[in-house]
């Protein structure tokens, strides 16, 4: 159960990718990459995102996704990765979960908001993935197993993908592919998983983040695990968390520097605040919960959570008078803003949403969240070509963003130019790990008329781009 650990770890982790050295070369001191490139990692990881996409619900909240990438990569400025092409996933799962896949795909489940209580203890959820990463654990562990028997990755992140939709089915197939492993593989596993605290406690500290974070956090895990009955969350399951670990932990904290101030986040607080109502099964319940927190403590988070929850439930006047209640300072906050214009497209005040959402676009340039509500507000208000160059200038920054292609194409459709939703398709159907899907559109846009010589190259050069990801998705080595 180790190896599935090394794997998952090594496999924990969508965001702007960032150009890199050439890496086909070997890494300097860095033995892995005789084993496996980094460049080769990085197009599995890809391949195997897609698959991933295709089959998990992800999360479609533009606010918790630019929160989670900003922190990412907030992260990832103090971690050792040497390939900086980062790819975040955020899934539509209640449960305490997070993986790191080699070539740079992270992904966190949106419950693990809902577990952490601080910033700094989510922080350091992801540091420990970055430290596995960046230390090239995977690879290492490949080494190992192939040393003690033959190994297929493909089959193992087959069973962590189906693990991502359905734990139990997830670990019942990792179970039949992995075998018991011996007692070196054992502490093989241990040993990272004591190099991926380190590291990342020590990255924490760099990053002006309480390394204290990392063992207060393993303390949550370990008091939520005895409320669990007999199947604990699934990062339990990968991330055993035992009195040594966590005594650990705090020894090596304890010999790092912490900040002079506590760290406090209103980006957290209202970001978690909105996984709260996302996740609750019964939104008239968390409506009524809300209601009830207002009256009795009047806190301005619970003001949130109820215009939150109103605009859920399309009780728009309570959603307003709600956010109206807030500390003139929260309303100045991006987010508080953004809800306002969430509040807006909801009640399909198209013209107004898209009002507030260019002033916001041009206070904040380039914002993914910005951009996402812009975009719906022009197609609401029937503008598809101001919502196409918006969502033309977000791909770019975000080219695996699959709400990004998916408005594109709707976008597209709206103004009448039929190649190019097919096209846009084709790239959404691609990202999403639907190779055949992508073929039929690519044969349906051959059939459009006044097919320009341009718009024919174009799907040529897609049916060759579709051809070579169906083959990378069935690459193991």
């Amino acid at each position: 159960m180790r190896l599935i650990h090394f794997i998952l770890c090594a496999a924990m982790l969508s965001g702007s990718p960032l150009s890199g050295a050439d890496n086909n070369l070997p890494v300097i001191a860095d033995t892995t990459s005789s084993i496996i490139s980094l460049e080769k990692e990085h197009r599995v990881g890809q391949a195997w995102a897609r698959t991933l996409r295709g089959s998990a619900p992800l999360l479609n909240d533009p606010i918790t996704y630019s929160y989670l990438n900003d922190l990412l990569w907030q992260l990832t400025a103090h971690s050792q990765l040497q390939d900086k092409r980062l790819d975040l996933i955020v899934l539509d799962n209640p449960t305490l979960n997070a993986f790191a896949v080699p070539g740079g795909i992270v992904g966190i489940h949106g419950g693990l908001l809902l577990s952490a209580e601080k910033e700094d203890e989510l922080a350091s959820v992801i540091a420990h993935e970055l430290a596995h990463l960046s230390q090239r654990h995977f690879a290492a562990q490949l080494e190992e197993s192939r040393r003690n028997r033959p190994f297929t990755m493909a089959a193992m992140l087959a069973s962590i993908l189906i693990a991502a939709a359905d734990s139990q089915a997830g670990m019942a197939a990792i179970t039949t592919s992995i075998a018991a492993q011996q007692s070196s593989s054992l502490a093989f596993s241990r040993l990272n998983e004591q190099e991926a605290d380190r590291i990342g406690m020590q990255n924490l500290a760099e990053a002006d983040i309480d390394p204290n974070a990392m063992p207060r956090m393993f303390s949550r895990m370990q008091q939520s695990q005895r409320f669990q009955g007999s199947r604990p969350p699934e990062f339990l399951l990968t991330h055993p968390v035992t009195e040594s670990r966590i005594a650990d932990s705090l020894n090596r904290a304890s010999q790092l520097p912490t900040p002079s101030t506590s760290r406090t986040s209103l980006d957290f607080d209202l970001t978690r605040t909105r996984m709260v109502v996302h996740f609750s099964s019964n939104p008239q319940k968390a409506l009524n919960h809300y209601r009830s927190a207002t009256k009795s403590t009047q806190q301005p988070l619970d003001y949130y959570g109820l215009a939150v929850a109103a605009i859920r439930m399309n009780q728009f006047k309570l959603a307003e008078n709600a956010l109206k209640k807030l500390p003139a300072s929260w309303r100045q906050h991006l987010f508080v803003k953004l809800t306002e214009a969430e509040l807006q497209l909801a009640a399909e005040a198209w013209l107004t949403a898209s009002k507030q959402l260019e002033e916001l676009n041009s206070l904040f340039p380039d914002h993914y969240a910005v951009e996402q509500l812009l975009a719906k507000a022009y197609m609401g208000a029937e503008q598809p070509d101001k919502a196409i160059s918006i969502l033309n200038r977000l791909k770019k920054d975000y080219p695996t963003d699959t709400n990004a292609w998916y408005l594109l194409s709707e976008a597209l459709g709206q103004a009448g130019k039929a190649v190019a939703v097919h096209q846009a398709r084709v790239e959404y159907f691609l990202l999403t790990g639907q190779i055949d899907k992508a073929l039929q559109q690519i044969i349906y846009a051959h059939r459009e008329s006044g097919l320009t010589s341009s718009d024919k190259a174009r799907l040529i050069q897609l049916e060759i781009d579709t051809k070579r990801v169906r083959d990378e998705m069935k690459m193991d080595f």
